[in-house]
This record gives structure tokens, C-alpha cells and sequence, in this order.
């Protein structure tokens, strides 16, 4: 059995301002519950209230069965642990966390003691199930990439992708003791055949398991319930995310006639009350009808709750480039060293091309080293090169614009939005009202750091607008926004006036390209005018 159940809950920022509030659902045994809703709203606050991380303002949360959490840092540089082990152990079930640092701390002193604390430690290893987990980190370590767990328990994290990395956390999640399933956003860094397998697992499961994702192929999908947290609460919608925007739509124009009903029967309460008092300073006579009115708008008020003012969520994205060269990129004889054989391949002004391929076989590298290509030189050397042969540089006109898949812009870190931008010559008042556009107005004297990833996303297309780029370099783009702003970057990017180069694994956001390099795990680039069937949705 897995079942949560959620009550009036709140939440406030340590400033005080309110983050949650009144959030209210339930998620029933084997329930696949997708939570969505704006960047920033608090998606990944709610899973810490919920995981026992952060502790509410008021309202209750329960939980029915054993909980097991994947934290959204699984595959990115920031999640502590550093070898296939420890990243077993941080999600493994706390019995098990505890009894490997018990063993750990006696095998670091065994040369200097008798032994039989070790001996203990190895005793209680093997009482809480730790040999068992052994047999199914085996199991999982195969599956997620070959190799066995004795071969790979030591191995750095860093020596893995973002996705191996991801897919090894589920393996072993999906295939453990835990009643439910707390996943914040599962299909990060996982490529179109991984994304197919966590289907799969999601349907197949009789876990009960909650989770944030912005992969609408995947909604589409897993979802069995939907959860829209929004500033005014939280409402669910019992189907599939195929029904999901109608049910919207629906919940809208309710809440928003709901609203006018409330407002229309106040207002006619008040000019009643406004009308008697008239009457009554020309007549005591209408006192008592006085008295009558303003008790009855008195009791409307107490007994009845406006709904609230959502505003509708609208980023408004202008990228707007320049007529460049018909060549725009040239690759001639290009080998990325240790990743692909040697390649050609021409892009021309205004395509829209995809680059396709398994994690780790080079397709960032390819983003990297376009962006530090020119046109009539080879890319930059030194630290943080690409190493590479052959040719890569740019046509006439080109300015490379790139986005960091994991948002890697320590220049901005300890830094204010609004002192970004003043650093591209915008200043406040501007600055104010391209923040807006991108619905950021509100984080403009917050640090980049502490933006969400999707608030994280929307600043850094917003510095692309800023740039002047007319080649545009994205990595991963959209593993981080949401719904809304998924659909304003496909509008921006059709808008764009220049070439568009785009790695991405989401299948949704695939349809709008009309070519597509393929790096394969054979070394091989091959070069599409269709979707090859491998990367369709």
C-alpha cells in the first residue's frame, strides 16, 4: 500500500513570503501523479514537504508505506555523493545508509583495534539487508550500463553521464522496497530510449509514485492524475495529461465565473448597505433595513471566499537574430577526440537543426566547440577546449549564442539579475520590463543561484535575446521549463531570424525540426532530412 494525502498545507520563505498556500490533495494506492504548474511556483518545495525536508507553516501532510526520493541533483555536479556506491546509499532505505557508514568508519580503523568492532559492523550489515541491496545493485548496475556492481562501486560519479547516472538511481528505486515514490524530474539527461524505458517502468509499477516533469511526451504517457499547483492552491485533474489542457481551460473559466458571481452579489450587498444609509440619514425610519443590510453583506463576506486572481501565465520571448552567410556552419573532416570519427557537414542559414545521440557520445562537445568557432580561424585552444581535428568554423555574419544544458555560469553566481543585465548596458527600468516578459520581475534582486532551474532557463534565453547571436546553440533547452514556457521558446524559435542548433531528447519539442545530426555510439554522425524512428515519440 502507498497513499499520500495532503491538507491545507502552507509554506513560507524564510523572508516571509508566502510560497504555498492551501494545498490540498490526495494520491491513492499505484497512482501516478504528475505535479506541474509555473517555474518558481514551489513543485520542488512541495516533494521537500512532503519527503520530511522542510517542515510546513501549517497544514498536515500523511504518508501510507515506505518513501523513496530522487532528488532533482541526481546526475548534475551538485548532488554529494561521489562514487556509484554512495549514490546507491543516498537512496537507499535509511537502515541501510546507516549500517554502511557504521561498516565504513570500522574498516577505516581495523588496523588499529582488535577487529571485533568491524566484525560487529559487518554482522549488522548483513542484519539489515545490506547483502541482499548488494544482490540488487548488481542487478541494477547491469542493467543501467553493463558492468557489475563489484566492478563499479568505486567508481566517481564524474566518470559517468548525467543520464547514466539518472538511470542507475530509478533502476535501483523502481526495484526496491519502497510503497511510494517521490521523483523530481525523473527524465532529466535521459535520452529518447531511456525516456521510453521510464515509461515503461512507470506503467508496469505498482508503486504508488508522485513526480515532476516537464517532458509532455511523458505526461502523455505515466500520468494518471495531474496535480496544478498554482498561486491560488492546488486543483487535480483525474486524467491524462491528452485531456489536461481542456480540463484547464475548464477549471479557468469556473473559478473565473465563480469569481464574477462573487464579485456581482458583494457589490449589489454594498450599494444596498449605501442606499439604506442614504434613506436612514433623511429617515430613522430605515434603520432597522440599514442594520438588516449590513448584517447580511456582513455574514456574505464571513461565509463565502473570493476566488482568487491568477493572473495567466505569459512569457513573451523575442529572439530576433540577422540575416547571416547561406553557409552558416562548416565541418569539414571534423573529429571530436575520443568521441566521433571524422565528419562533414554543412548547416545553412535558417535551419533548424537537431542533434540526436545517446549520452556521452559528444553532443555538448559539438555545442561547445561551435560556440567557440569563428569565421576565418580555428576554435580557441587552451583549458576548457574542445579537442578536435579537422574544421569547424563559421559562415559570414555568424555570432554563436550558447545554453548551458546545466546552466553553468559561475560569472553569475552571488549576483543580482537586474546587475546582469546592467552589465550587457540595460539598464533598470529596462531591465524591469524584459524580466516581465519572461516572468522574472519578481526575482530581479534575487541571486541567479537561487532561482529555480526553469527560472535558471528562462534568465539565460533571455541574455540570448541580449547577445545578438543569429546562431543559436541550445543544450537541453527545455529539461527545465515549464508548459508555458516550453511552447513561448517553440513560438520564439519559429520567430528567430537565423540558424538554430538544438541537442535535445524531448520528443515533443522535436517535431519542429527539419534536420537532424545523429551521433551515434559507434562513433558515427550521420546527417537526417527525417526523424530517424530510433528518436521518434
Amino acid at each position: 500500500m502507498g497513499a499520500i494525502s495532503v491538507s491545507h498545507l502552507e509554506w513560507r520563505l524564510p523572508s516571509g513570503d508566502e510560497l504555498l498556500d492551501d494545498i490540498s490533495f490526495t494520491i491513492g494506492n499505484g497512482d501516478r501523479v504528475a505535479l506541474v504548474g509555473a517555474n518558481g511556483v514551489g513543485k520542488t518545495t512541495l516533494l521537500r514537504l512532503i519527503t520530511g525536508e522542510l517542515t510546513p507553516t501549517a497544514g498536515t501532510i500523511s504518508i501510507d508505506g515506505q518513501l523513496g526520493v530522487m532528488h532533482q541533483l541526481v546526475g548534475t555536479a551538485e548532488h554529494p555523493a561521489s562514487t556509484v556506491r554512495e549514490l546507491l546509499l543516498s537512496i537507499a532505505p535509511p537502515r541501510l545508509s546507516g549500517a554502511a557508514t557504521r561498516l565504513a568508519a570500522a574498516e577505516a580503523t581495523l588496523a588499529n583495534d582488535d577487529g571485533m568492532a568491524y566484525a560487529e559492523a559487518i554482522a549488522a550489515w548483513g542484519d539489515v539487508g545490506g547483502y541482499d541491496a548488494e544482490v540488487l545493485w548488481n542487478e541494477c548496475t547491469t542493467r543501467a550500463f553493463g558492468e557489475s556492481f563489484d566492478a563499479v562501486a568505486d567508481r566517481l560519479l564524474r566518470t559517468l553521464s548525467g543520464g547514466e547516472q539518472k538511470r542507475l538511481a530509478l533502476e535501483a528505486l523502481l526495484r526496491s522496497e519502497f510503497d511510494v515514490l517521490v521523483l523530481d524530474e525523473p527524465d532529466n539527461f535521459l535520452d529518447v530510449p531511456a525516456k521510453r524505458w521510464l515509461e515503461r517502468q512507470l506503467n508496469e509499477t505498482r508503486k504508488t509514485v508522485v513526480y515532476i516533469s516537464h517532458d509532455r511526451e511523458l505526461l502523455a504517457a505515466t500520468a494518471t492524475k495531474i496535480v496544478t499547483i498554482d498561486p491560488a492552491g492546488a486543483w487535480t485533474h483525474g486524467g491524462s495529461f491528452a485531456t489536461y489542457a481542456t480540463a484547464k481551460e475548464h477549471h479557468d473559466n469556473v473559478r473565473s465565473h465563480n469569481r464574477a458571481l462573487y464579485d456581482t452579489e458583494k457589490l449589489r450587498l454594498a450599494d444596498y448597505v449605501k442606499l439604506m444609509r442614504q434613506r436612514t440619514s433623511m429617515s430613522e425610519a430605515f434603520a432597522p433595513k440599514l442594520k438588516a443590510a449590513e448584517t447580511k453583506l456582513r455574514h456574505f463576506i464571513e461565509k463565502n471566499e473570493r476566488p482568487p486572481d491568477v493572473a495567466e501565465q505569459v512569457i513573451n520571448i523575442q529572439l530576433r537574430g540577422a540575416r547571416t552567410g547561406k553557409r552558416a556552419v562548416i565541418c569539414e573532416g571534423l573529429e571530436i577526440e575520443g568521441l566521433t570519427d571524422p565528419f562533414d557537414a554543412e548547416l545553412w542559414y535558417g535551419e533548424r537543426v537537431a542533434v540526436l545521440g545517446g549520452n556521452g557520445v559528444g553532443k555538448s562537445h559539438f555545442l561547445r566547440l561551435l560556440d567557440s568557432a569563428s569565421m576565418d580561424s580555428a576554435p580557441r585552444s587552451g583549458p576548457g577546449a574542445v579537442a578536435h581535428n579537422g574544421v569547424c568554423r563559421l559562415g559570414s555574419g555568424v555570432v554563436p549564442g550558447l545554453f548551458h544544458q546545466t546552466h553553468e555560469h559561475p560569472e553569475w553566481n552571488g549576483r543580482e539579475l537586474v546587475d546582469i543585465l546592467h552589465d550587457h548596458d540595460v539598464v533598470l527600468s529596462k531591465a524591469m520590463g524584459m524580466l516581465r516578459r519572461y516572468e522574472l520581475q519578481h526575482a530581479a534582486h534575487q541571486l541567479f543561484e537561487t532561482l529555480s532551474g526553469g527560472q535558471q532557463a528562462r534568465f539565460q534565453i533571455l541574455l540570448l535575446e541580449l547577445s545578438g547571436a543569429t546562431l543559436l546553440l541550445l543544450d537541453e533547452p527545455t529539461d527545465n521549463l515549464d508548459l508555458v514556457s516550453s511552447e513561448a521558446l517553440e513560438v520564439g524559435l519559429q520567430q528567430f531570424n537565423g540558424t538554430v542548433v538544438t541537442v535535445t531528447h524531448d520528443r515533443w519539442f522535436l517535431r519542429n525540426f527539419d534536420r537532424y545530426l545523429v551521433f551515434g555510439d559507434d562513433c558515427n554522425v550521420s546527417d537526417h532530412t527525417t526523424l530517424p524512428p530510433t528518436w521518434a515519440g
